[in-house]
């Protein structure tokens, strides 16, 4: 069976409707921004409970910040990775109940047998500040007991979307993890590989019992399928799984992630192949789902919050994305199942990630022109 909190999906499913207006555009900006640090091409973070935080680089490093930003220690006990391309070390969350398991999640992008594939692994964060002559040393930060839950199969040639992004369900019994098609099209489609999927999963990345397509021959982890590059995952205060999508040239895409659903990707999209090849336009009655929102030109969508803050209360259960190419801080308004272009602020930089703090104000990464850098930025309100 399927768990309780999203069975009201199901019915909600029709509900979802594509509107692509041009999003509101300001010349005012209505928050300010405070560059807090700086990192090297930075990919994901999240927040500790005492509001210190956790980045992640791609070359490999992950670092516990403090919360003004003014120390940055790195992490020891992750495990190695291939970061050409677009690999590296990917998302970080925190584990249900870290408050008392200190357990965190990680992915990464891996070589092995076949090529790369993206990985998730857990680990328990160990933080320690030993005394020093007549003060503190610095700190001290590890992830011990480091095991892998999950190896994307098949691995592949390349070095692009690795997704791997990470959700835990409201009830904090699942596990939702995004593995990316790698730029190979057809295995987005195919019950047997994890490619182009979202898999629902214990916490010990095992596959969760009820899964909707285990009966029809897919993989039994297989939530969802017919994605392309899923780079941010999360769920609403209802319940409601979304997914944001580097989709193919001007396809980009806002969904809302059904149990069981295919999302059409190669066969159907509201973009084309880059270099001008058509794709199928989603339609009705395709057999499909199609998008809440989608973005012709693209935003090149990069992390995803719901936000819930006091900060902004305009926005509680708005999402808001980051964008590469577009260089932008997007939100779309979220009402229920439907969704709908909000703004789309110019932030003069490429975001890659999005994140909202313990004291709700809104975070946001970016990675830099060419990669190799990138601040982390405070948005609180204006005035």
């Amino acid at each position: 069976m399927l768990p309780a909190f999203l069975l009201p999906l199901l019915l909600l499913a029709g509900a979802v409707e594509a509107d692509q207006r041009s999003p509101t555009s300001s010349t005012t900006k209505p928050f300010t921004e405070s560059v807090i640090a700086d990192f090297a091409a930075p990919w994901a973070m999240t927040f500790l409970p005492d509001g210190r935080m956790l980045v992640t680089e791609t070359q490999g490093r992950l670092l516990l910040v403090a919360k003004d930003g003014s120390e940055q220690t790195i992490v020891s006990g992750t495990l190695p990775v291939d970061s050409a391309g677009q690999g590296g070390l990917l998302d970080v969350a925190l584990a249900p109940g870290f408050a008392t398991n200190n357990q965190v999640y990680f992915s990464f992008s891996a070589s092995g047998e076949g090529g790369t594939g993206v990985v998730l692994a857990r680990g328990t964060l160990v933080i320690s500040q030993p005394a020093c002559g007549d003060g503190p040393c610095p700190t001290v930060a590890a992830l011990n007991q480091v095991e892998v839950l999950h190896r994307a199969f098949p691995y592949v040639t390349g070095n692009s979307h690795y997704s791997g992004r990470i959700a835990f369900s409201p009830d904090s019994q699942y596990l939702f993890y995004a593995n990316g098609e790698r730029q190979k099209f057809d295995p987005a489609q195919d019950p047997k590989v994890s490619l182009g999927k979202v898999l629902r999963q214990t916490l010990d990345g095992k596959p969760a019992p009820g899964n909707p397509l285990a009966a029809q021959g897919f993989d039994l982890a297989i939530w969802s399928y017919g994605h392309r590059n899923i780079l941010g995952l999360a769920f609403d205060p209802q319940g409601r799984l979304w997914a944001q999508e580097m989709g193919p040239q001007g396809g980009d895409e806002l969904n809302l992630i059904m149990p069981g659903r295919n999302y059409g990707y190669p066969r159907v999209s509201n973009g084309s192949h880059y270099g001008g090849r058509n794709i199928p336009d989603h339609a009705p009655g395709d057999g499909f789902e199609a998008p809440a929102v989608w973005w012709a030109p693209g935003i090149a969508p990069a992390g995803l919050m719901i936000y819930s803050g006091g900060l902004f209360p305009a926005w509680q259960g708005d999402a808001f994305i980051g964008g590469l190419s577009s260089r932008s801080l997007v939100r779309v308004d979220l009402d229920g199942a439907t969704a709908r272009k909000g703004d789309q602020w110019d932030m003069g930089a490429r975001i890659r990630e999005v994140e909202q703090g313990p004291d709700g104000a809104i975070y946001v990464l970016e990675d830099g022109d060419d990669g190799s850098q990138g601040r982390l930025i405070k948005l609180v309100p204006r005035g």
